[in-house]
């Protein structure tokens, strides 16, 4: 199983070849997922940035894109190393990525209702890595995101499931601690890492409320 304590999401909103540099610098200082997101970019360019971000992170984590099987997929026929997909609710199915994908792949899905744990509980053992829970508070990054959570509506979830849940949505430093307490299995963060000046930086702070080396 993949560290899941610290994932790094991309921004659409930041220019490519900025968050390049911005991904080098959060692996560097210790993020241990980098999710690539872009909803805006025609499927060659995903894949074009799959490939260059492949790169970039070099195994030094495992790296994974939302949404979208197909990259993913051609990615790695071209020879990139993508470690796995991370799918929403209105994604492909949870079970075709892991047949797609085999049973090394890490695999996340979005889940931030009862329901939606309950279909994750349902799935044959091995299909999911982890559930990504959120929003926990309001975020520019996702306008369409469904009700803020808070902490306490995190706790309550992910101590209804077995699954590991790693939070998303809103997620600063002064969240982290509190998040772990409430049982995380990881914390997902993009404007936090994305818009800093000093991402390293700011992934060290990260770590170090985790209760990693700072």
């Amino acid at each position: 199983m993949s560290d899941l304590s610290l994932h790094l999401v991309t921004d659409h909103r930041v220019p490519f070849a900025r968050l390049r540099d911005i991904v080098d610098a959060a692996v560097d200082a210790g993020v241990t997922v980098v999710q690539l997101r872009d909803k805006v970019a025609s499927g060659r360019e995903l894949f074009a940035r799959t490939l260059d971000l492949a790169d970039v992170v070099a195994g030094r984590c495992a790296f994974v894109v939302d949404d979208r099987l197909d990259v993913v997929l051609a990615a790695r026929d071209r020879g990139a190393r993508v470690d796995g997909i991370h799918l929403g609710q209105d994604d492909v199915p949870i079970g075709s990525a892991r047949a797609l994908l085999g049973v090394d792949a890490l695999i996340g899905w979005t889940a931030h209702t009862p329901a939606h744990l309950t279909a994750a509980a349902a799935l044959p053992a091995g299909t999911v890595d982890y559930l990504g829970v959120g929003v926990i508070r309001a975020t520019t990054t996702k306008p369409d995101h469904p009700r803020p959570l808070g902490v306490d509506g995190f706790a309550e979830l992910a101590a209804s499931t077995a699954s590991p849940c790693v939070a998303i949505g809103g997620i600063d430093v002064d969240d982290v601690a509190a998040l772990r307490a409430a049982g995380a299995a990881g914390v997902a963060v993009v404007s936090a890492v994305c818009a800093a000046d000093d991402p390293g930086a700011v992934v060290r702070r990260l770590r170090a409320a985790w209760g990693a080396e700072g």
